[in-house]
């Protein structure tokens, strides 16, 4: 009988709805907001906007959920699902895409560029 194989669970970081941040964050564990970022988020693991969160500016990540408000860029190499609370301004580039009744996008989808989105994300990174 095989042995269970169990991912590496890294850090949950969450930005708390009545906090604002100007600035850039990197991430190599999961990231919560469900306050205000003005800036990038490059997470290397998943993306949760909760309802009431607002980020202008990027956000590069592995998979995102979006039920807030984004007015920006995505990258998204695997799955970006859009909750039908979320309201985004800009462009997103994604591996797969959901996307629930209510949920309303203005921008260019570009989906399925997987080498495409890791060249922009490992661009983000080193910037």
């Amino acid at each position: 009988m095989a042995k269970p194989t169990f991912n590496e669970v890294k850090a949950l970081n969450s930005i708390a709805q009545d906090t604002k941040i100007m600035g850039n964050i990197e991430s190599e564990g999961d990231f919560r907001l469900d306050g205000v970022l003005d800036g990038i988020l490059n997470c290397t693991g998943r993306v949760v906007l909760g309802p009431e969160a607002k980020l202008k500016g990027e956000i590069h990540s592995n998979t995102a959920e979006i039920a807030g408000n984004v007015e920006g860029e995505i990258f998204v190499t695997d799955l970006l699902s859009l909750k039908s609370t979320a309201v985004i301004t800009g462009d997103l580039v994604m591996g797969r895409f959901s996307v629930e009744p209510g949920a309303r996008f203005s921008g260019i989808c570009k989906m399925n560029a997987g080498e495409k989105i890791k060249s922009d994300i490992e661009f983000a990174s080193n910037n």
